[in-house]
């Protein structure tokens, strides 16, 4: 199992970003996908979770409304549209299925 997450990077406080997580090693279509992020010093938070269809999604309170998931299952690739981001929300940032947990990519939110 692969789980390659890109996107990440410096915004200012109100900016957007877009992480990607190509998957590979299992099969993508039919698994529920995760967004979960960490800050140093601090457990692991889950941000937002999707099922294999893409028909129902779930978001943390701290990130609802601010943030989407999607998946586009023809590119095994799985995805989180962040906008309005707080400094709060900055974190490395992994998509994760069942027990595997990717390369994350940095998200630092800062003026």
């Amino acid at each position: 199992v692969q789980l390659q997450a890109s996107g990440g990077g410096l915004v200012q406080p109100g900016g957007s970003l877009r992480l990607s997580c190509v998957a590979s090693g299992f099969t993508f279509s039919s698994s529920p996908m995760n967004w979960v992020r960490q800050t140093p010093g601090k457990e692991i938070e889950w941000v937002s979770s999707i099922t294999r269809t893409g028909g129902f999604t779930s978001y943390a309170s701290s990130v609802k409304g601010r943030f989407t998931i999607s998946r586009d299952n023809d590119k095994n690739t799985l995805y989180l549209q962040m906008n309005s981001l707080k400094p709060e929300d900055t974190a490395v940032y992994y998509c994760t299925f069942s027990q595997y947990r990717g390369q994350g990519t940095l998200v630092t939110v800062s003026s």
